[in-house]
């Protein structure tokens, strides 16, 4: 069966209701250390500087009417390099050839590099041709993939609100660091009063890691290591600009004793055999909706699990798509969940696609429905649509 047509659209995320709760979300005014943290007029929000791009939906329709559902990011640049160049091309190819599908969008987004915003686009093709995957051939695709590697997928939260998560019943926390370079001896000690407050919280039995969104140098990374140490951090993350692999070869020289981990910004698969080639860091956490979509990020996992890497993708746990390959793949050793609404509002209130499961007491699986496990329809995708 062939690929009838595929269509790109912006999406409209829906926008839940959080007011009348009991407190503001640590979101709400939180300064979170960025890469240009450096820039006084942009350094307070990310919000000041990121890109106001929408979200993406990907319809891809087979001959026979079947079809599949994907999401993505980056508007109408990713759109574009959908409908006016990749989708036209797969026109007529096998649709259940996935692994044949995404080398051929790899290979035709060479002169502008399959990097970067091509690989937003071609991640939302290739979910997309997930989906359609398992809802032809009445599967999860989580069984495409090789069947569960385990019972369930333990998640850890990530945020600052660290008491609701415990609240919640999760095992892990994950925080976001407020402080960077520019701020000098005084993000070193602002970062670790946070670090301690947290610790001292959650005691001894939970696992803390600290997120630096690319906002660091190597020394300022060294130092505040360094100076974290009495807390037990599980690890550290994504402390540098991310091409910058010789600042994390010297930060693996530096800090052999703590883990590291990257990969959020990291695009296809190369920096990842990169990064395993050269053991520049532990943990692998590509997203799998900007990545390259399922493909991409199971060919990751193998690379990571050949190393002796494990793999924990980027917010995976607030989609469906993350979901079924933490659940299929043994180096997916944990799910992150980005817990996006203040104190006291439910997570299941926060998610984006109708039929995506929310931890509980820390632990998710996915549906065992056909292809994501979508609870939609075309009529839905369509009202979705901008």
């Amino acid at each position: 069966m062939k690929i009838k047509s595929i269509r790109a659209f912006p999406f409209r995320r829906p926008a839940p209701d959080v007011s009348g709760k009991c407190r503001a979300g640590w979101q709400d005014d939180a300064e979170v250390a960025n890469p240009m943290s450096r820039y006084p007029r942009y350094k307070a929000r990310r919000a000041y500087w990121r890109p106001a791009l929408d979200a993406i939906g990907c319809l891809v329709t087979a001959e026979d009417g079947s079809w599949g559902f994907g999401t993505g990011r980056m508007g109408a640049p990713a759109i574009s390099i959908i409908n006016d160049h990749l989708g036209k091309l797969l026109e007529g190819e096998p649709c259940l050839a996935t692994e044949r599908l995404w080398d051929m969008m790899y290979r035709l987004a060479s002169p502008y590099s399959a990097a970067g915003m091509a690989s937003y686009a071609i991640s939302a093709i290739d979910l997309a041709l997930w989906d359609l995957k398992g809802r032809v051939l009445g599967r999860p695709v989580y069984e495409l993939l090789g069947g569960p590697a385990r019972d369930r997928i333990e998640c850890y939260a990530t945020g600052n609100d660290t008491d609701w998560y415990m609240e919640l019943g999760f095992r892990a926390t994950k925080l976001a660091c407020p402080y960077g370079p520019a701020d000098g001896l005084d993000g070193l000690a602002g970062n670790e009063r946070l670090v301690a407050k947290a610790r001292e919280l959650i005691g001894d039995e939970i696992d803390l890691m600290l997120d630096c969104w690319m906002a660091f140098d190597v020394e300022f990374a060294v130092r505040l290591a360094e100076r974290l140490r009495p807390y037990r951090l599980k690890w550290i993350e994504d402390c540098l600009i991310p091409e910058d692999f010789d600042g994390f070869a010297e930060m693996r020289r530096r800090l052999p004793w703590i883990s590291l981990a990257t990969g959020e910004h990291w695009y296809a698969v190369l920096p990842f055999f990169h990064a395993a080639k050269h053991a520049l860091v532990d943990i692998f956490q590509p997203d799998i909706e900007w990545v390259g979509g399922v493909t991409a990020c199971a060919k990751i996992c193998h690379i990571a699990e050949a190393s002796g890497r494990s793999v924990m993708l980027h917010a995976g746990m607030n989609t469906l798509y993350g979901q079924h390959l933490t659940y299929a793949m043994p180096s997916a050793t944990w799910g992150e969940y980005f817990v996006h609404a203040p104190p006291a509002v439910p997570l299941a209130q926060m998610t984006v696609i109708p039929g995506t499961p929310v931890p509980d007491r820390g632990a998710v699986n996915p549906p065992d429905a056909p292809g994501f496990g979508m609870d939609i329809d075309l009529k839905w995708i369509e009202a979705s649509a901008g």
